[in-house]
């Protein structure tokens, strides 16, 4: 797990780089609202997204494990729309291993140029259903199970059902967010890909305050919003959004988490990317479309919950990673959606 830097200001190496990130007041979300709006920024982090995390946990859990050794050779595989494949290829290099990363050829060129800049054996497959052996985290599992088979040390990832990627959260981000907070806050929000992030702080935080609210932010396009409601995984429409959001199956970190978790709300990319184009014009802070999935999301809660509340939220990465799509005249109008006003 992520050392405390304490007071020297020193850490050690990329792995001690790793977490405590700042909270950041949303202004103009805490102003609009009543509420106390704060994002935990994890755009901050060295790979550039909250799945550093779940990187390091996943690496270290098979480390502990046994399944893989520092300094001596060893090969992370993982199927990932980008950010976690960074994550864990980062900590794979810093750990002396290498990395297979399998990703769907659709995700944002930027992640793809940043993984083979970093040293991945990076994979490109067409997008297919679950259900379908090409599938990246299909495609992934066969891959690592082939290198197993041949004696090589091979570990999958499988960052959807590994419970290493919600411990890591349980562990480290839930207890920075109740420290940063000193316990005063009534609700956190967050999208789900994996849904590590979202049960991991979940149960951080409801073991220190129960009548804290979670809940699931959902682009749609997605089924988890119908999956908290009714049971049922039903999906609708369609988002730009990447990495997160499930149309076929629940993933199992969320899974585990579900007991945790108290509603659900669903954002559609208009909105999504008004707070996008918002706090990069007005507050400097430029993130991704799952953040602004995030912030659109506590916005609703905390109408919902009425003014004097404070609500938490997850920045999960930086705006520059997807500069050829939601900072895109041409992508965005495509498909009827709105363009940053300093691109018209």
């Amino acid at each position: 797990m992520t050392a405390d830097p304490g007071t020297s200001g020193v850490v050690a190496g990329l792995i001690g780089a790793i977490g405590h990130t700042p909270l950041i007041r949303l202004g103009r979300a805490s102003a609009a609202t009543g509420c106390e709006i704060l994002g935990k920024a994890e755009f901050m982090q060295p790979g550039g997204s909250v799945k550093d995390r779940a990187g390091l946990g996943i690496i270290e859990d098979a480390e502990a494990r046994g399944l893989l050794t520092p300094g001596k050779p060893g090969i992370v595989v993982e199927g990932t729309a980008g950010n976690t494949g960074i994550g864990l290829t980062l900590v794979a290099n810093a750990r002396g291993y290498r990395s297979i990363i399998i990703v769907p050829r659709t995700q944002s060129r930027e992640k793809l140029d940043f993984l083979r800049m970093i040293g991945a054996d990076l994979r490109l497959v067409d997008p297919k259903p679950l259900r379908d052996p090409g599938h990246y985290v299909n495609v992934s599992r066969a891959i690592a199970e082939e290198l197993q088979a041949k004696g090589e040390p091979a570990i999958w990832a499988n960052q959807f059902g590994n419970l290493a990627n919600a411990a890591v959260h349980e562990a480290t981000t839930g207890p920075e967010i109740w420290a940063q907070t000193g316990g005063r806050l009534d609700a956190f929000t967050c999208a789900c890909g994996t849904g590590g992030t979202l049960s991991g702080v979940a149960r951080a935080l409801k073991a220190r305050n129960p009548a804290i609210r979670i809940v699931l932010a959902d682009p749609m396009g997605s089924g988890l919003y119908s999956w908290i409601k009714t049971g049922e995984l039903k999906a609708e429409g369609n988002s730009i959004t990447e990495g997160i959001g499930q149309a076929s199956a629940a993933p199992g970190n969320l899974i585990h988490g579900r007991d945790y978790i108290d509603d659900a709300v669903q954002v559609d990319d208009p909105t999504a990317l008004a707070q996008v184009f918002d706090l990069q014009q007005h507050e400097g802070i430029s993130v991704g479309g799952s953040a602004g999935v995030n912030v659109a999301a506590a916005i609703k809660l905390a109408r919902q919950l009425g003014p004097g509340h404070t609500i938490v939220t997850i920045l999960c990465d930086g705006g520059a990673r997807y500069q050829s799509k939601l900072f895109n005249p041409e992508f965005l109008r495509e498909r009827g959606l709105p363009v940053p006003p300093w691109l018209e």
